[in-house]
């Protein structure tokens, strides 16, 4: 591929209050959007297609709030190749998801939804290469990253970072 490459990191939206969820005796990775979380992420993503206009690859995090995002996500940018990887749960390094973006093919444009705050390891990581995060990703909130060629690590560019009411305010 010699067009430069885009990555969207996008974290998932508001899943309202994690102790609260646990009393339900049920897995924090089956914890879904809050009502708020999904009004938020309708209105985040409408600011998302004006920056991103079109994208090749939406690759999430096997958890069910990532999901929920990411089907929101994909209602607005219609026919586009979905993958699961679990190179995006909270725990996992961040040269596992660079691993799996070379397995799977070159792509200009991939939107990744996933947890802070390993988005925001992965996207100090692929700028610096550095684990040291230095980006704090609101829930809601994006941002983007550009490769001259590939996403590898230390070779990324900032291009923005938003939280939710900056990108709520584009639609």
């Amino acid at each position: 591929m010699d067009t430069p490459m885009k990555l969207l990191l996008v974290r998932h939206a508001d899943a309202g209050d994690r102790d609260e969820f646990a009393k339900s005796g049920e897995p924090d990775h089956l914890r879904p959007l809050s009502p708020k979380g999904r009004e938020q992420m309708r209105s985040v993503v409408a600011g998302l297609k004006k920056l991103v206009p079109s994208a090749d690859l939406l690759v999430t995090s096997p958890y069910t709030r990532a999901q929920q995002t990411a089907a929101i996500v994909r209602d607005v940018y219609g026919k586009i190749a979905q993958e699961e990887s679990s190179t995006l749960e909270p725990e996992i390094a961040p040269a596992a998801f660079e691993e799996w973006l070379r397995e799977h093919g070159d792509h200009e444009v991939v939107i990744a939804v996933g947890h802070e705050p390993h988005l925001g390891a992965l996207a100090t990581w692929l700028m610096s290469g550095s684990e040291d995060s230095r980006v704090e990703m609101k829930k809601g909130g994006a941002c983007l990253l550009v490769f001259d060629k590939r996403a590898k690590k230390g070779e990324g560019t900032l291009r923005w970072l938003m939280g939710p009411k900056e990108l709520g305010a584009l639609d």
